[in-house]
């Protein structure tokens, strides 16, 4: 699921119903979202999704066991930490960096040192 849709989506994965957390996630995505959300406490459950052709690599659509979580809502209410025990940032949600620094509400993730 992107940050920019807070769209609530459950599913069934493994017999279980789940939260979904993200769809068409690449192998490296899948297993970074599971780390960082099992270290978080949540049981996540994943699955390979059907392929439209045989030449396209695995995707996977990831979930947590806990139905009322949402991945916009903890991120932004910064609920989630990192293995360092630092908040989780939308940047840090969506790879684009390995710190966790900064507020989302503030321009280019200044922090109060920055000002």
């Amino acid at each position: 699921m992107s940050l920019s849709n807070g769209k609530h989506n459950v599913k069934e994965i493994d017999g279980i119903r789940c939260t979904v957390v993200e769809t068409n996630a690449a192998e490296e995505r899948m297993a970074f979202l599971k780390n960082l959300l099992e270290l978080n406490g949540f049981e996540v459950k994943f699955e390979k999704e059907a392929k439209k052709d045989e030449t396209l690599p695995d995707t996977y659509i990831i979930g947590v066991t806990d139905i009322v979580f949402n991945p916009v809502i903890a991120v932004y209410q910064r609920k989630l930490k990192t293995p360092d025990n630092k908040i989780v940032t939308a940047p840090y949600w969506n790879q684009q960096t390995t710190e966790s620094r900064g507020w989302y509400w503030k321009p280019g993730g200044k922090t109060e040192k920055d000002n």
